[in-house]
């Protein structure tokens, strides 16, 4: 079995203990850190499955660790802050951060949750994908070639500009999933999101008069209304 390894990072040493005596009885590998900087250094010396990240640090505080996380890997990102303030949640999220838990906590929802993001992100699979991943997906017409990065339509190249193709990508590998323009935006344009900013919606439309028979009435990227939208392609075996 693979070994799990999670890093907590928190400037309180009761905090740190308590997570990380409950994530060793989940048989998870556990390092903690006291601050952004010997996080940020625990980082780059060690591959880790999940963040448990303090937002208030002394040094390097929490949303700049997570950005600096997130530039290099898609592991999940949870952020504990003792602000229980929209503003705060925001930032956190828009840094790149995937879940938002406020202090105080019941150790028993975190673990909880800790477990249910791990669970999402080995299924999905890591940052780095291993020799033997999937390299091209076929979704009825279309065939993607994850490394070399092409689209074929019924065997015709399809010409996509390189944020088509990574919108693409990513709906075509998490299939019949629901996404909010929001998370679509942070996904692939690894950005805040503004909410009068119609950029996510711009490059459906394209994407859709290139992949689907009939772009008035799509078939593979579906609007679900009130949320955002999902990819009802699916996916052949190979």
């Amino acid at each position: 079995m693979t070994e799990i390894r999670v890093l907590v990072v928190d400037d309180e040493k009761e905090i740190r203990d308590l997570v990380k005596i409950y994530l060793e009885r989940e048989t998870y590998r556990v390092d903690t850190a006291a601050n952004g900087e010997e996080a940020l250094r625990l980082f780059g010396e060690n591959r880790y499955n999940l963040v448990l990240l303090d937002l208030m640090m002394p040094k390097v505080d929490g949303t700049e660790v997570c950005r600096r996380i997130r530039a290099d890997s898609n592991i999940p990102i949870l952020m504990l802050t003792a602000k229980d303030q929209e503003v705060e949640k925001i930032v956190g999220l828009g840094m790149g951060a995937d879940d938002y838990i406020t202090k105080p906590f019941s150790i028993h929802e975190l673990t909880a949750r800790i477990k249910a993001h791990l669970r999402r992100f080995l299924v999905l699979g890591s940052d780095t994908p291993s020799p033997s991943q999937e390299q091209l997906l076929t979704c009825g017409t279309l065939v993607i070639d994850l490394k070399k990065m092409t689209v074929r339509k019924v065997g015709e190249l399809v010409d996509l500009t390189a944020k088509e193709f990574e919108l693409l990508k990513f709906f075509a590998t998490h299939p019949e999933q629901v996404f909010t323009k929001t998370q679509l935006f942070r996904q692939v344009w690894k950005s805040d999101y503004l909410e009068d900013d119609n950029t996510v919606m711009v490059h459906i439309r394209r994407l859709r008069k290139k992949i689907e028979e009939d772009p008035s009435d799509p078939k593979l990227i579906q609007t679900v209304w009130g949320i955002g939208y999902r990819f009802a392609g699916g996916r052949d075996e190979a």
